[in-house]
């Protein structure tokens, strides 16, 4: 595998391509093509193409590419033959759905603790995690090894937990709250808004109703 760093718009691409292997993989298919693989995913087979030559993914001409090799070396890519444990800090709607979210064990993501400032949550259970005080997590952090800290808190809170935990040695933050954390560049920050997914679709939709009333004035 090519030991040069990928680019990050690679690196986006890389969960995408790893579900879709993982799809072929489980219908049995051993070999796809950059066209087909492509026309799967919305993308180029000209794409394609790049992205799979960046860490030596190179097809055969008449046979294509291997599909179980393509999923192995993202698998080691995505660092995936390793455990990383994570806390949730936020018990709320989203922190609890995040909780519960039984894919992130099967990936090898574990969640390791969950926490809160408010008295009504403190002791639930979520998925057999019992959610502690904020309080706790000196306490926690000093005893249990923590890769990432998923960030569900109010926007005025964000940049004081994220100091709290990043100070506590944990380097990565899956960031949901409103606010773009900008941490120092030993912290590996993930910023996640899902409201810019809907103003995106707001866009795209605004577009269609624009082309298709075009559309209807021409004669």
């Amino acid at each position: 595998m090519d030991e040069k760093k990928l680019s990050s718009q690679v690196v986006k691409r890389l969960p995408r391509y790893y579900r879709y292997l993982s799809t072929l993989l489980q219908l049995g298919i051993s070999r796809i093509s950059s066209k087909d693989l492509g026309n799967r995913m919305g993308l180029t087979s000209s794409q394609v193409r790049q992205d799979f030559f960046c860490f030596g993914g190179n097809g055969l001409q008449g046979y294509g590419y291997d599909v179980g090799f393509l999923h192995q070396e993202i698998h080691k890519l995505l660092g995936l033959q390793h455990s990383h444990t994570m806390i949730i800090i936020g018990a709320g709607s989203l922190g609890h759905a995040l909780a519960k979210h039984a894919n992130f064990e099967k990936s090898g993501f574990k969640l390791a603790g969950i926490f809160d400032v408010k008295p009504e949550l403190i002791g639930e259970k979520i998925r057999n995690v019992e959610v502690q005080p904020v309080d706790n997590l000196p306490d926690f952090l000093s005893k249990n090894p923590v890769d990432i800290a998923v960030l569900t808190v109010p926007e005025n809170c964000a940049c004081e937990v994220a100091r709290l935990v990043t100070d506590l040695g944990v380097k990565a933050l899956w960031n949901f709250s409103p606010v773009e954390l900008m941490m120092p560049e030993d912290i590996i920050v993930e910023n996640t808004h899902m409201i810019d997914c809907l103003m995106v679709l707001g866009y795209n939709l605004q577009e269609k109703s624009l082309r298709e009333e075009s559309l209807k004035g021409k004669p």
